[in-house]
């Protein structure tokens, strides 16, 4: 096998870089009439069928003929059609007339009918694309095969790219154009061209959808898209609420999703449990339009319930604007003022051009009847000269010699025929002869003065605006009135039990199951060192014997059962081998505080505050001091009395009260318990924890203190041990 070395730049510069600007130029990017080559030449062929005007044809006949133009297979050219068309509902002025099923812009699932069972026509906006294509307004080229002649761009006498919306996905770039209201576009183009410093956010108010919904507002950031062509905003689906069904209907959706799509995000919700105030979720469909319903249950708030369906699924979607044209053929990205001034332009050029067709039309007839008007004065000399020639090539030339006439007025003239060579048929026919000149000399000023073509174009926009304006489909909601849902608000709230085990599995159960519950399901040798109520909304704190403190929302620990293991802590915490959790604390608020006791006797009293982080951080190093080893770790809510105990059996019942709190985490704390002959606290009762006859004999006002002696009658209390 022979190989030949090639450089890549130049292999790409000569392969690949035409296919790439082919792409760009010819398929993908939609030009300043708003369309791209596709729909171009199937609207083009559809207008040379005369589908105008009159009956509907089938769409497989306009897919055949559209081959001439569109070297495609039929089947793209139908589908190019089917956005098209008023039964998909993809735009929000369609440009072809249907009949048949044509699916819809919402649904995924429903397909369209094939061509050969389907009809189209042009729908009547589109005379508005072809307005005077007859009149030169736009250059025309050869087919792919050199048969026919094809448009390059319609004379649009409105900006369509802006009304109706276009996609594409080109090499190395792609465009994404919203759609706009008919109205607002008219207006905001008419106020643009007298006034150059409007505010175009005070005539085009949004983006218009043809699936409705509503955009959430965002001044700045619509500003931004207006004047860059870069973007997104946000548009949500609209829904109300049938009170006798206890149903949510929604009958709106963003452009960019489909029905599907919500449903089958709702229903995963559903099957997960992150939602359980739906009991069904339906597509209801039909030839009224769009509706998915959703049972709830009947407790449920039902606008509480969608704020959390935006949140979640696609009942609330972005669209991303990327406002990438041809002008000129090549790509631009323009914010609507750039748009505009393009469109103007264009379309300036388009009656420049008609306007030279008709003065070149008009002088043509004017130089004619002018040729005819010398003639009546001495009809009988007219018609002498073409009786006596003898020869019918000579007819001409004697005409011209006899009335002082050039070559086109005497063919004229030799073509009229003999019954209309009468005075009562010149003089009307001269006649216009002034009129004609009135008018040449007016279209000569229009063509001239771009003032007079742009009050043209004011015009023909208002026409426009006012025969096919339409109300806007899409709603307006200003986000400060959009309920902001936190990931706090998704979280479902219900009341649970957790279990900590000595080998470090967690269970957490909630209230309602526990209820129904057996016995608790343990490895050999385990058991459950302790248990805390807490609500799924919670966080936990859980701290280990290697001075680490780790925190977890309650609401990521999976529900159990008491038959279950639970949650396996060494994995779930990344922790070492030789670490376990000894403690855990559940809180809401971080309210309360966290009493360390060591072995020489100090109690550090830090506020649970201390282990609230804003980076939401999963791991806390020196979450209580390491100076001394710890004999008791508890949580306190609030101040209260509890035991200390030593090793020699001195026994200290004090107030936390008197321990000042240590913001630092690792603080030694203060000294409670006095050694005595080296002696060590060994563990913190509560004082419900112990029966002793009297009370206060251990009891001490000041700390630190030494404690007393536990009396011989007190010494029967068996102590739960801690660990």
């Amino acid at each position: 096998m022979k190989f030949i070395e090639q450089k890549i730049v130049e292999t790409l510069k000569v392969n690949y870089m035409p296919y790439a600007m082919s792409v760009i130029v010819s398929r993908a990017i939609p030009e300043i009439d708003g369309l791209k080559p596709s729909h171009r030449k199937l609207l083009y062929t559809m207008y040379k069928m005369g589908l105008l005007h009159g009956a509907k044809t089938k769409s497989a006949n306009v897919v055949g003929q559209t081959m001439k133009l569109n070297p495609h297979g039929d089947m793209a050219i139908y589908e190019t059609m089917v956005r098209l068309t008023t039964g998909n509902g993809a735009l929000l002025h369609p440009l072809v007339e249907s009949k048949g099923n044509f699916g819809r812009v919402y649904s995924r699932d429903m397909k369209f009918a094939a061509p050969r069972y389907t009809e189209v026509k042009l729908a009547e906006i589109s005379a508005e694309l072809f307005r005077d294509i007859d009149k030169d307004t736009v250059d025309f080229v050869d087919n792919y095969d050199g048969t026919m002649k094809e448009p390059v761009l319609l004379p649009t006498l409105f900006p369509n790219i802006l009304v109706n919306p276009n996609q594409g996905i080109a090499v190395g770039m792609a465009s994404n154009i919203c759609s706009f209201n008919l109205k607002e576009v008219c207006e905001a183009t008419i106020a643009y061209i007298k006034e150059d410093n409007i505010r175009l956010i005070d005539y085009l108010k949004a983006p218009d959808f043809s699936t409705g919904g509503d955009l959430i507002y965002n001044e700045k950031e619509l500003k931004r898209i207006y004047e860059t062509g870069r973007g997104s905003f946000k548009v949500r689906a609209r829904y109300r609420f049938d009170k006798s069904s206890n149903c949510i209907e929604v009958y709106e959706i963003p452009f960019t999703t489909t029905s599907e799509a919500i449903i089958d995000s709702i229903a995963d919700l559903v099957k997960s449990g992150t939602i359980r105030d739906i009991t069904d979720v339906r597509d209801e469909t039909d030839l009224s339009g769009l509706k998915i319903a959703l049972d709830i249950k009947r407790s449920t708030d039902p606008d509480g319930l969608m704020n959390k369906l935006y949140k979640l699924t696609p009942l609330e979607d972005s669209f991303s604007c990327n406002f990438n044209i041809l002008v000129n053929g090549k790509p631009q990205v323009l914010g609507i003022k750039g748009i505009l001034d393009a469109w103007i332009e264009f379309r300036m050029m388009c009656i420049r051009r008609q306007t030279a067709f008709d003065i070149k039309k008009k002088s043509e007839r004017l130089h004619l009847l002018e040729g005819l008007s010398k003639i009546i004065l001495d009809i009988d000399k007219a018609i002498s000269i073409i009786r006596n020639t003898e020869k019918e090539d000579q007819v001409v030339p004697n005409l011209m010699k006899g009335f002082d006439i050039d070559h086109l007025q005497a063919e004229y003239i030799a073509e009229i025929k003999l019954r209309n060579l009468n005075r009562e048929y010149i003089i009307k026919q001269t006649a216009n002869i002034e009129s004609l000149k009135a008018e040449i000399d007016d279209l000569n000023d229009i063509y001239r003065k771009e003032s007079r073509i742009l009050e043209i174009i004011c015009k023909q926009l208002k026409e426009i605006s006012k025969k096919y304006g339409q109300p806007r489909r899409t709603g307006i909601i200003n986000e400060k009135h959009v309920e902001v849902i936190t990931e706090e608000v998704l979280i479902e709230d219900y009341n649970v039990k957790i279990f900590l085990t000595k080998q470090g599995y967690l269970k957490k159960i909630p209230l309602t199951s526990l209820r129904a519950s057996g016995d608790h399901k343990l490895k050999e040798d385990d058991e459950i060192i302790q248990e805390i109520e807490a609500r799924n909304k919670s966080e936990l704190i859980l701290f280990s014997n290697k001075y680490v403190a780790y925190k977890l929302r309650v609401h990521e620990i999976n529900d159990c059962k008491t038959s279950s293991l639970g949650e396996y802590l060494e994995n779930i915490l990344g922790m070492s081998s030789d670490e376990s959790i000894i403690y855990m604390v559940a809180t809401e608020d971080f309210s309360g505080f966290m009493l360390f006791s060591f072995e020489n006797g100090k109690c550090a009293k830090i506020p649970l505050s201390s282990y609230e982080t804003k980076t939401n951080r999963k791991k806390l190093a020196n979450a209580y001091s390491e100076l001394s080893p710890l004999c008791d770790i508890r949580f306190l809510q609030e101040d209260r009395e509890l035991v200390a105990f030593s090793n020699i059996d001195k026994v200290l019942i004090f107030n936390t009260e008197n321990i000042n709190p240590k913001t630092t985490r690792s603080s030694n704390g203060v000294q409670v318990l006095k050694s005595k002959k080296g002696s060590f606290m060994v563990k913190i009762r509560e004082l419900n924890e112990v029966s002793f006859e009297n009370l206060d004999y251990y009891r001490t006002k000041n700390i630190p203190a030494v404690g007393y002696y536990l009396k011989e009658e007190d010494k029967e209390e068996k102590q739960v041990a801690m660990f």
